[in-house]
């Protein structure tokens, strides 16, 4: 390849080096993947204002999520076995987060677990939590996640049932992936991926495996998560989750101003504008399409987010624009991972932060704090 200008750059090679039924997942939504697609495809229908001979000296990215400094608005989203991306691919990212100096989200579904990923970083990281039906396992994560010093639970809350997702079911996906011939060959035309998955014994959902009540081997480990999504989650449980957990708490999965409105009546900190990356409800409105009724509804009472179909800081510098104080990247950072490890991680966050402050710039602003609306040109989804 030439040289990496842009995350599409290290999709591609990410495509080259992991196995197919890891890249489609990761690369993937549900049913028809609309939804999926209106994710990226709706930023390119905001358009900025070009400002001209304006000082564009000094600038910085610099703000806070959470209460957090942060040295641009972006966090790395919790997303499912990233260590099947590259080998302790959830500790390699979170050290690059650290060393970049952006929030790193774990999710319960890692390959790595939070205690793995708490002994290779110094700064606190963010925790992702999926509810169980086992409260016991759920009390049990939260416990683990305070005493790994997490500054921040991130609870989904779109994640009751399971959206169907075509590429995994036809990839029979699984972590670790079942020894068909199929999955065999397509491990064997990716030596890279193999040595490394070789030299580490993180191969399977590490936060349940060995925590959770008659788990002891993969047999029942998948059984277990088969059946454990609680469909009665509701926002009673919220309530009980922010008690047990007693420390900053973001609400993710909001799509909708009733439960946006619901959700700040609850004292989380923040809520993510998400549609879970198109892969719960295809058909459902794109994140960025929402944001803007979502914040005029609620952004003088809770901290919005925005996650779902960023692919460049142009796309960031758009959501925050638009009202979100700070957004995440989920597949940018897997792409970066399944590219290049560590490093393509670093380097997916260096392209959006060029990205960014450049963009930054040539609309007229130095600071991030000065971003608003006043850089927008046409906003088709403005309330």
């Amino acid at each position: 390849m030439g040289p990496i200008l842009e995350i599409s750059d290290l999709k591609k090679l990410a495509r080259k080096r992991v196995p197919k039924l890891f890249f489609d997942y990761a690369d993937s939504g549900s049913y028809t993947e609309g939804t999926y697609r209106a994710n990226e495809g709706d930023f390119s229908k905001i358009k900025l204002r070009q400002r001209v001979l304006v000082d564009m000296s000094d600038r910085t990215l610099e703000t806070t999520m959470i209460g957090e400094t942060v040295k641009m608005p972006v966090a790395l989203s919790p997303t499912g076995l990233t260590g099947m991306q590259h080998a302790d691919g959830e500790m390699l990212a979170a050290k690059a987060a650290e060393e970049f100096g952006v929030p790193f989200t774990l999710s319960t579904m890692s390959i790595c677990s939070i205690e793995d990923v708490a002994s290779v970083t110094k700064r606190p990281f963010w925790f992702q939590l999926y509810v169980m039906r086992d409260r016991d396992f759920v009390v049990n994560l939260i416990e683990r996640a305070r005493a790994a010093n997490c500054s921040a639970l991130v609870l989904t809350a779109d994640l009751q049932l399971l959206g169907q997702r075509h590429k995994d079911i036809r990839n029979s996906l699984a972590a670790p992936p079942k020894l068909t011939p199929k999955h065999l060959y397509q491990m064997a035309i990716r030596p890279r991926w193999c040595w490394n998955m070789l030299q580490t014994n993180r191969r399977t959902f590490r936060n349940i495996h060995g925590h959770a009540k008659n788990v002891t081997d993969l047999s029942s480990l998948h059984a277990w998560t088969a059946e454990q999504f609680d469909p009665k989650l509701s926002w009673a449980d919220v309530e009980w989750i922010k008690k047990q957990w007693g420390g900053k708490l973001i609400i993710k999965g909001i799509l909708d101003v009733e439960d946006a409105k619901m959700a700040a009546e609850t004292g989380a900190d923040a809520i993510i504008v998400s549609n879970h990356g198109g892969r719960q409800l295809d058909g459902a409105h794109s994140s960025i399409s929402m944001l803007p009724k979502i914040v005029d509804a609620v952004g003088d009472k809770i901290e919005v987010h925005l996650d779902g179909g960023i692919r460049s800081g142009q796309d960031v510098l758009k959501a925050i624009a638009l009202g979100a104080k700070g957004t995440y990247i989920g597949r940018p950072f897997l792409y970066g991972l399944g590219a290049m490890g560590q490093k393509g991680v670093a380097k997916a966050l260096e392209i959006i932060a060029k990205e960014m402050d450049i963009t930054m710039a040539l609309c007229g602003k130095r600071q991030m704090a000065d971003v608003d609306g006043s850089i927008i040109a046409e906003n088709p989804f403005k309330v």
